[in-house]
């Protein structure tokens, strides 16, 4: 640190100190860094517990079937499935090499709300190979 003594005319100095001030601000700056309190709060995630005794079906690498009941419950190869998780599915079959074929069979009684979005969630994942059973009843009916 510099200082300056002064010129020789016997004037004042006009000059400010700034060490002091500078001093001054970093013990406050200190003490406010001791002062604040220390974060303790955890946030709290509810983890998926993996379930042995919960087996997903299986993907069939030749063809995979997606059916709709009357009440619009739909299922992945015969078990219950949501919409997220039927879209998980059509994802790792579109990843599959060869795409394995994807069998889509409403009840007639389904509402036609369920068959839509069902097949807009199909739509989205790109699949490729789908085909409809279950028409072949009604083709005399035309």
């Amino acid at each position: 640190m510099a200082m300056s003594g002064g010129s020789d005319d016997g004037e004042p100095m006009m000059e400010m100190n700034m060490t002091p001030l500078i001093d001054v601000l970093l013990v406050l700056l200190i003490m406010f860094i001791i002062t604040i309190p220390i974060q303790t709060h955890a946030v709290k995630v509810d983890l998926p517990v993996n379930d042995p005794t919960q087996q997903s079906p299986p993907i069939d690498p030749e063809k995979n079937k997606v059916s709709i009941d009357a009440a619009g419950m739909i299922s992945w190869n015969g078990a219950p499935v949501d919409e997220v998780t039927l879209r998980q599915y059509l994802d790792q079959t579109a990843g599959m090499s060869p795409e394995p074929e994807l069998h889509f069979q409403p009840d007639p009684e389904a509402r036609y709300e369920a068959v839509d979005r069902t097949l807009a969630v199909i739509k989205r994942s790109n699949v490729s190979k789908l085909g409809f059973i279950g028409n072949e009843q009604y083709r005399n009916d035309f």
